[in-house]
Formats: C-alpha cells, sequence, structure tokens
C-alpha cells in the first residue's frame, strides 16, 4: 500500500494504480511496520511508559478525586461554602437573602429573657421571621413530646391573633405598624412560653403549681412584648392598654400547655 501526496499535501490511498504523474510524490513512512520485529522496540523508546504521569481521576462534577482533601488546585472543597457566597466576589451569604441572621435571633432572645432591660427602639428593623418560626415549631414539638397534638390549633391562634393585634396597633399608634414586625414581636415574646412547654414534657402542669407557672409565663411574655410595641411606635403612654390584647393572645397558649 503506498501513501501518495499531492501538492497541497493532501493524503490519500492507492494500492492498485500503478501510473504515476508528476504532481505526485511518495514518501516513506517514519513509523516501522508492525510486522517487523523492530517496532516494539520503536514503540518503546518513542512512549516511555515509566515516565509518564497516569491521567487525573475525575468525580462527579469534574473535581479531582484523586486529591487528597477533596481539593481542586488551590480551592477547597467544603460543604459549608454553600451556605456563603463561595468565590463569588459580591455575592451575598445564602443565609442572608434567606433573612436568617442568628445574631440577631440571640439579642433578640436575650432581650426577652432579661425583661427589665430597656428595649432599644430599633431592635425591630430588621424584621425577621426565622426566628419565631424557630420558636413555634419548638412550642409544638414539646407539646406533641407531652402527648397533645396541636399544631393546627398553633398555627390558627397564631395568624388569627397577629391579624387582630395588628389592626388593634394601627388603630392606637399614628405611626402604624406592618404585619411582619407584629409577628416577630409576638413570636419572639413567646420565648417563655416555648420553656413552659419544655417542662411539661417531664411534669403534669395540671395542677396548682402549673397554673402559677402559667400565669407567671403569661406575664412574662405580655410585659416583654408590649415593652418591644411600645418602644418601636413610641406608645410608652398606652402601655396597659397594649398588654391587654397581647395578654389574651399568649393566654390561648398556655391554655394548650395546661389542659
Amino acid at each position: 500500500m503506498s501513501v501518495l501526496f499531492d501538492q497541497n499535501n493532501n493524503g490519500y490511498y492507492d494500492q492498485h494504480s500503478s501510473q504515476t504523474s508528476d504532481n505526485l510524490q511518495f514518501y516513506q513512512s517514519q513509523y516501522p511496520d508492525p510486522s517487523s520485529g523492530n517496532f516494539q522496540q520503536h514503540r518503546t523508546n518513542t512512549f516511555p511508559s515509566s515516565t509518564m504521569s497516569p491521567a487525573p481521576e475525575l468525580g462527579y462534577g469534574g473535581y479531582n478525586a484523586g486529591i487528597p482533601g477533596g481539593q481542586m488546585g488551590s480551592q477547597p472543597i467544603n460543604w459549608l461554602s454553600a451556605f456563603g457566597s463561595g468565590s463569588l466576589e459580591g455575592e451575598p451569604p445564602l443565609l442572608e437573602e434567606l433573612g436568617i441572621n442568628f445574631g440577631h435571633i440571640k439579642t433578640k432572645s436575650f432581650t426577652v429573657l432579661n425583661p427589665l432591660r430597656p428595649v432599644d427602639r430599633h431592635i425591630m428593623d430588621d424584621t425577621d421571621l426565622a426566628g419565631p418560626l424557630i420558636f413555634g415549631i419548638a412550642f409544638g414539638t414539646f407539646l406533641l413530646l407531652s402527648g397533645k397534638q396541636h399544631f393546627g390549633y398553633i398555627y390558627g391562634v397564631a395568624v388569627v391573633g397577629c391579624s387582630l393585634l395588628y389592626f388593634i396597633l394601627n388603630l392606637m399608634s399614628p405611626q402604624g405598624v406592618d404585619i411582619p414586625k407584629t409577628a416577630s414581636v409576638l413570636g419572639y415574646c413567646m420565648l417563655p412560653l416555648v420553656m413552659l412547654s419544655c417542662v411539661s414534657t417531664l411534669v403534669t402542669l395540671n395542677g396548682g403549681l402549673g397554673y402559677l407557672f402559667s400565669v407567671l409565663a403569661i406575664i412574662w411574655c405580655t410585659y416583654s412584648s408590649s415593652g418591644f410595641f411600645t418602644a418601636v411606635l413610641g406608645m410608652n403612654d398606652q402601655r396597659f392598654l397594649v398588654a391587654y390584647p397581647v395578654g389574651l393572645f399568649y393566654g390561648c397558649f398556655a391554655l394548650m400547655i395546661v389542659f
């Protein structure tokens, strides 16, 4: 078999043609014939297998699975980066986009636990519902552990109570308040009742001591939430008027714990 090249270096095979033309030239192949004995020696000298590095093993998504520590180049693979901005400059973290700030949740929770501490009027500027949602789920879970499945009642009382208090506060305050901020304050100040529901998983509160603890928890929640509302809305002279409907709201949750 002969390899023919024309003047444009376009090669093709011609096995039967015995005629040659002026514009065709024959070149001998630089590789030896595989049937000869020198082919294996030529292959060994040309492609030394002992010095060649193996191909990298790529895992799912193109990450190099053969590198220790799960690193691709200089970028470490860390599952915690899913909650941050990763390597994208100017991209906010995922928790910030979802409105979840554990630092603010901690600050507001400690403010509720210390009702005698003065409330900053700007504490609810970053209205978030992550804390109230966590407290509501914990409250229902503790009731479930004590043998009471009241998730539907919790949701219903929370929705109706927040809507009515939103309407009442907007009638009382010239400044006004939006319903997410109302739900945030009521949810954070529910923390004493959440702790009381945790106690109900260990002892039965349907007795004299349980009634006393329930009344104290209601007063604690009412005092904290009324302090939040009066500080945020500037209603210092109307705190008792705000505390009355708020106390009724928390009394419904206390009844779920006792009975």
